[in-house]
């Protein structure tokens, strides 16, 4: 804690002398050394709060909210998504596509290099994608690359690593072959579990990825210090390819779980970002400083299916119909999002234009008298003649704290049932969420790549993002031929039914679908927040 606190007056001193500086010469210090006037440059440091220690730097583990905002600025793939959201070269300079659509051919810049100096090539992307499927690395992203042909055979222990269509045709050159043509295939690859892993490093070292000395990336910036659990700092890397166009010199990274406190901080200058906590909401929202942009993902709750009395979808429905979306978003979160009555976010149009969420429509919303007597229809099915204890738990944090309260009192009012409260650390949370140990609880899911699919094939039989217990074949089967078809129309239309399928049977309960509300710093230009992706610092400026 002490070594925090240091750190942490010396990036203040370095704002105030930011501050100090902000006109022509901004970036510069003006001293007279005796001599006359001479100008110096100072460093351009970027003060951000990443909440919590990250769960792994590790591309294919990290796959969180606490991990990849970080991840994707000391690493990158072969597209970035640029400023306008769209997948553009990065590590690989261009690309072919064959006649059929299902061949890439990468061409890997030749001055790509990672931070340790090492030559970048297409065997770091081999190494990196089939250890990415590999069944014994246990990435829960791997889902996302069984579009590779042999992927999902290899990581179902199906098949062989050798069976998966990836290989370096020669040092900088990298081909794959998809199972069938996909029009999102470019932004999928941006995200950072397909990031590329120094071969040689990681064969000499398989924790390479746990401490800043050890770590070795290939991004616009790289890990100059971790103290766990207390904060990090990245300095820009001198070895990419893209160098010259970075502006900052260092992002320094605050691990502070408390909106309160993160507020705090950004008044008085230590942060230059800041959430907006829900009790100042009304306020900041008035005095017109609070930026709001569309994300695409979902705060919602999952029901447990193996444990009662979950397992009957009455009672489940009953739960999710006591909900009032509208007065959550309005009174507990206070941050203009749009209450959720599906799960595929706005923002995607389908063939006709139109939105995908609103042609889905409300699928699951609001109705006490319907939830009483679903309630009681389904306790007379189990032969209830009281309800099984039921106890929702939520990771830490002050707006899970809240929103959990608020449910608490919505079953109780709407249900008459008396619904206990858990909390747990993050890391331990998602733990045994995966494992199945919980009745009912908090959850959220940041869309990987713009395609409603993303959002749906979550819950697939065997995902290790489903964590319900939920199976259903024709689900499956829908997701499954909706990613082979390529006529739009039907694709979407699968996806509609899919849609539906799920919330016929309600293993979730959605709560509100997400947005990026904030405050900044005037003097910080160029941050980039995807819609879908993650947050780009490679041409953020502070003056």
């Amino acid at each position: 804690m002490k070594k925090f606190i240091t750190m942490l007056a010396a990036v203040m001193m370095l704002f105030a002398l930011a501050a100090c500086t902000a006109n022509k010469d901004a970036g510069s210090e003006t001293k007279d050394d005796g001599k006359g006037k001479t100008t110096e440059k100072t460093e351009k440091v970027l003060n951000m709060n990443n909440s919590q220690e990250p769960t792994s730097f590790d591309p294919p583990i990290g796959f969180d909210a606490v991990s990849w905002n970080a991840l994707n600025n000391i690493m990158e793939g072969l597209t970035r998504l640029d400023e306008s959201h769209q997948p553009k070269a990065a590590t690989a300079e261009k690309w072919d596509v064959s006649a059929d659509g299902k061949t890439y051919t990468f061409h890997i810049r030749k001055d790509a290099k990672w931070s340790n100096g090492d030559d970048l090539t297409a065997k770091d992307f081999v190494f990196a994608w089939k250890r990415l499927l590999d069944p014994k690395t246990s990435s829960p992203a791997a889902f996302l690359a069984y579009f590779i042909e042999g992927g999902e055979a290899y990581n179902t222990e199906k098949g062989t690593a050798d069976d998966v269509k990836v290989k370096a045709v020669d040092d900088k050159t990298f081909e794959v072959t998809l199972t069938s043509p996909q029009s999102y295939f470019l932004s999928v690859i941006s995200n950072p579990c397909f990031f590329p892993i120094n071969e040689k490093v990681a064969t000499n070292n398989p924790n390479w990825f746990a401490e800043a000395s050890s770590f070795v990336g290939n991004g616009p910036f790289t890990l100059a210090e971790w103290n766990h659990d207390s904060d990090m700092t990245m300095k820009k890397n001198d070895k990419y390819w893209d160098a010259k166009n970075v502006k900052l010199d260092k992002v320094h990274w605050a691990m502070v779980d408390d909106p309160n406190t993160e507020y705090q901080m950004y008044t008085t200058g230590e942060l230059d970002f800041s959430d907006v906590p829900s009790d100042l909401a009304d306020k900041l929202f008035k005095e017109g400083d609070v930026k709001v942009e569309d994300q695409a993902g979902e705060y919602f709750y999952r029901f447990n299916l193996t444990k009662a009395p979950f397992q009957n979808e009455n009672i489940r429905k009953a739960f999710a119909l006591a909900v009032d979306q509208k007065q959550m978003v309005e009174l507990v979160t206070k941050n203009q999002e749009k209450p959720a009555y599906g799960f595929v976010s706005y923002g995607f149009k389908d063939p006709s234009g139109k939105d995908f969420r609103e042609t889905g429509g409300d699928l699951i919303k609001t109705d006490v008298e319907k939830a009483k007597d679903l309630l009681k229809k389904g306790m007379e099915e189990e032969k209830y003649t009281k309800l099984p204890e039921v106890t929702l738990t939520y990771s830490t944090s002050d707006t899970h704290k809240k929103i959990a309260e608020a449910l608490q009192q919505m079953f109780k009012e709407n249900l008459g049932v008396d619904v206990k409260l858990a909390n747990m650390e993050s890391n331990v949370f998602a733990t045994d969420q995966k494992a199945l140990k919980f009745q009912l609880s908090r959850s959220s899911f940041l869309a990987d790549y713009a395609d409603p699919i993303n959002f749906l094939e979550n819950f697939i039989t065997g995902s290790p993002m489903n964590r319900t217990g939920w199976s259903n074949a024709e689900f499956d089967q829908l997701i499954k031929d909706a990613k082979n078809e390529k006529d739009e129309k039907k694709r979407y239309e699968m996806m509609y039914k899919a849609e539906k399928t799920l919330f016929d049977a309600a293993p979730i309960i959605p709560i509100h679908f997400y947005n990026q509300v904030y405050m900044q710093n005037k003097n910080v230009t160029g941050v980039v927040r995807h819609p879908v992706g993650y947050l780009e610092l490679k041409w953020a400026d502070k003056k």
